[in-house]
């Protein structure tokens, strides 16, 4: 008896040791990184990251712009134009403070350069994205070890569309961050720690920057409750402080720029969700993200994907369910676009990595294979494809020189960045669209009034040549159509940039930029 107490006290102070020892590797950890990881991977995630910033100098859909730097713009400096969803309370103001509040510093030490305004913000996003990187590293490493953590850490570097849109100033990318972060708190079975008050938060927070991020979750957050011993203490002392800290912030922020109680979220989900009327900006079979969407943005790593939910950990099946539900629930929606899934990838870089970890023979072939595959999709779409939206708007800044200078966009609406991108009050004006919230069914937006007969359109809006204005830009595919008007009123091509390989409809291979000549 006496022998059996002592191995049970000799067990009892070896946990107790093994507990303190844990706690002091975490605390040196700590010290020797800015997130509890090796300073190696912190720096080496940064400056990757950084990299990918600059190597990215195309644009991939208007909401990188005018749902974020558009609105920090106008928040900051008083101009600029806010989309109609403004107008009607479907965003919220939470994310683009971010990027005011960079705006504001820029601003008060006289360094508001166009430049700065335009690149900071992605660097700043960028920096976001490596923390997640780093803390995907770091949940793996806590719950196998190194030898997994760095080939999910491979696979998630590897990743061409996260290349594409880590540095993007999106709200889908904000959302994918935080997730991240979330997902490095969750208490998944086996967890050494656990903090469910960070995840929850995070989770908040991600639902505040983008409502539909609660998709994903929701799989995810009955899982933890159904595991949750102390169900009620869990909703009382922990949800509900953080719904209410980070609503009750929202609320706040929206009432002091909307003037108004506004409960942008709910509004966000009606939309999109339960009224389904994002249909408006186009709609895809049911199955396009299993069969187009999902395949597209994991690329090559689909393979990996498929072999790393055979061989992970069973404790890990709650995130394929995740992924799966994600898909599903998207799936019901008629508006369909790539980056609405971005936030899974994360999780899929997880079994990619277990698939490498447990590939014993070709392994150095089919890194290679994976490495070669998406660094050459990452710099086209990085470097090449879709970069006249952003090379034209060198050309427009040009006129904030020019007395009493205008422009008109003649694209389909939101192709090119705005004020942002200038940054001088010069007159601007584009072919809108807003949806149609009343439900008229003869109702067309002003662009496709315009390209249903563009030379008519224009005849018709300057019939008197005062209204003119002095510059306008275009998509190369409409100049031929419009060539009567150009000439008639002195229009001359001042600067042709590239846009794309792969001209389609509206969409040119050139933007063109025309100035009225004055005789």
């Amino acid at each position: 008896m006496e022998a059996m107490r002592s191995r049970r006290a000799g067990a009892v102070q070896l946990r107790k040791r093994r507990s303190k020892l844990y706690s002091k590797e975490e605390a040196a950890a700590g010290a020797a990184g800015l997130f509890g990881e090796s300073v190696y991977f912190v720096v080496f995630a940064v400056v990757f990251r950084v990299v990918n910033c600059g190597l990215v100098q195309t644009s991939f859909v208007p909401d990188e712009y005018w749902q974020a730097i558009e609105v920090a713009h106008n928040m900051t400096f008083n101009y600029g134009y806010l989309t109609w969803e403004w107008n009607e309370g479907l965003r919220g103001f939470t994310y683009p403070l971010l990027f005011a509040v960079l705006y504001k510093v820029l601003y008060w030490t006289g360094k508001d350069d166009v430049s700065f305004l335009i690149w900071l913000p992605r660097l700043l996003q960028a920096v976001f994205s490596s923390i997640a990187d780093v803390r995907l590293y770091g949940l793996v490493r806590r719950m196998e070890n190194s030898h997994v953590a760095k080939w999910v850490y491979l696979s998630q570097l590897c990743s061409w569309f996260t290349w594409y849109c880590s540095s993007r100033t999106l709200t889908n990318t904000m959302e994918t961050v935080l997730g991240t972060l979330a997902l490095y708190y969750y208490p998944l079975e086996g967890s050494p720690t656990k903090n469910s008050t960070k995840y929850l938060l995070f989770v908040a927070l991600a639902f505040l920057v983008r409502p539909t991020a609660l998709i994903l979750w929701v799989p995810l957050l009955l899982y933890h409750f159904s595991k949750e011993q102390k169900k009620l203490d869990l909703l009382i002392h922990q949800c509900l402080p953080v719904g209410l800290l980070t609503l009750g912030g929202s609320l706040i922020i929206d009432w002091m720029y909307y003037g108004k109680w506004t409960i942008v979220q709910w509004n966000f989900l009606k939309f999109n969700v339960v009224q389904n009327l994002g249909s408006f900006y186009g709609s895809h079979p049911w199955h396009w993200y299993v069969t187009q969407g999902f395949p597209v943005i994991i690329g090559t790593h689909l393979p990996f994907f498929v072999h790393g939910c055979m061989v992970a950990p069973r404790r890990y099946r709650i995130l394929l369910v995740a992924i799966v539900w994600t898909l599903l629930i998207y799936s019901t929606l008629s508006h369909k676009e790539f980056r609405f899934i971005y936030p899974v990838l994360p999780l899929c870089m997880i079994f990619c990595g277990f698939s490498f970890s447990n590939i014993k023979r070709w392994k150095k072939a089919a890194i290679g294979l994976l490495v070669l595959s998406n660094l050459l999709p990452a710099l086209y779409t990085g470097l090449i494809h879709q970069r006249g939206a952003l090379d034209i708007m060198t050309n427009v800044q040009q006129l904030c020189h020019k007395e009493n200078s205008s422009l008109l966009v003649l694209m389909p609406c939101h192709s090119i960045p705005y004020y942002s991108h200038v940054h001088c009050p010069i007159k601007m004006n584009f072919l809108e669209c807003p949806p149609d919230l009343e439900d008229h069914d003869t109702y067309i937006d002003e662009a496709d009034v315009f390209y249903a007969s563009p030379l008519a359109w224009l005849n018709a809006e300057f019939y008197d040549s005062r209204r003119l204005p002095t510059h306008l830009v275009l998509f190369s595919v409409l100049e031929q159509e419009i060539s009567p008007f150009l000439t008639r009123n002195n229009y001359v091509r001042a600067a042709s940039v590239f846009h794309t390989h792969l001209p389609e409809g509206r969409i040119g291979s050139h933007i063109y930029l025309y100035e009225q000549q004055v005789l």
